[in-house]
């Protein structure tokens, strides 16, 4: 029996655009959610406790998607010290995401981190960042802005899976090149998360998932939403997220199939 396709939430940055803030979510995860997930993405807007219950809202959804962003999340979140003057906040988003991640996951929804939303996943669950890895001894993992766009979102250095891992069983292989778009990184690693990929090299933490989780819950350094259709390991990660999406609109979620 047909049915409806997912709905996937896609908290929003808030900037200001001229003299006016706008909720914006960028156009390359909106269609990697169509294409590569097969759902239909929402865009929730970044207002932290304007949402009101979170529990409530989430009940409006099958899976959540963290997108990348320019800003950070703020220091303070995380007990680190002040950010070097003129880097980016987005307080809203913080106030937003870092209530909704532990929600999502308790309630068993699929949820798909990616850079600033890995940050944030490790960030809700008690972790830390480092906020310059080049100044903590580790790989400069940034990219050169003044590239072009394909040669920063480029392939740049190798991951290795954790063997047996989600990833692992995704890639059908023991590393993957990808791409390297960051200035901060994972310090402490949250309470329950569970490592699935290191960077080869300096041993920095690119993925996790959180162990024990009723559904698929999974964070990523790097941005497998990049012309996904190209990539075949970002092909099956996003097909296995829209899965994960179907099989809650089914009501069909093994308990610890993804833990």
């Amino acid at each position: 029996m047909p049915t409806r396709k997912p709905l996937i939430g896609i908290p929003a940055d808030r900037r200001l655009l001229g003299n006016h803030y706008f909720h914006c979510v960028g156009e390359k995860y909106i269609q990697a959610v169509v294409q590569g997930a097969g759902a239909l993405p929402v865009l929730i807007p970044s207002l932290g406790e304007g949402l009101g219950d979170m529990n409530e809202l989430l009940e409006n959804f099958d899976g959540i998607l963290l997108t990348g962003s320019p800003s950070n999340v703020e220091p303070y979140r995380y007990q680190g010290p002040a950010s070097a003057p003129g880097t980016l906040h987005d307080t809203h988003r913080d106030s937003t995401t870092l209530e909704m991640i532990p929600a999502v996951v308790a309630a068993g929804l699929p949820l798909l981190a990616i850079c600033r939303g890995f940050q944030e996943m490790n960030v809700a669950f008690g972790g830390s960042l480092w906020q310059n890895l080049h100044e903590a001894g580790l790989r400069d993992h940034r990219e050169d802005p003044q590239a072009p766009l394909d040669m920063q979102y480029g392939p740049a250095h190798e991951v290795e899976l954790v063997p047996e891992g989600l990833l692992h069983r995704l890639a059908g292989a023991a590393r993957l090149k990808v791409n390297s778009l960051h200035t901060q990184g994972v310090q402490r690693l949250g309470d329950g998360l569970e490592v699935e990929a290191r960077a080869v090299g300096d041993g920095l933490v690119e993925a996790f998932r959180v162990r024990n989780a009723p559904g698929f819950a999974l964070g990523l350094q790097w941005h497998p939403e990049w012309k996904f259709q190209d990539n075949p390991f970002s092909r099956a990660l996003f097909a296995a997220f829209g899965e994960a999406a179907r099989a809650r609109v089914r009501g069909s979620i093994p308990q610890g199939i993804y833990s």
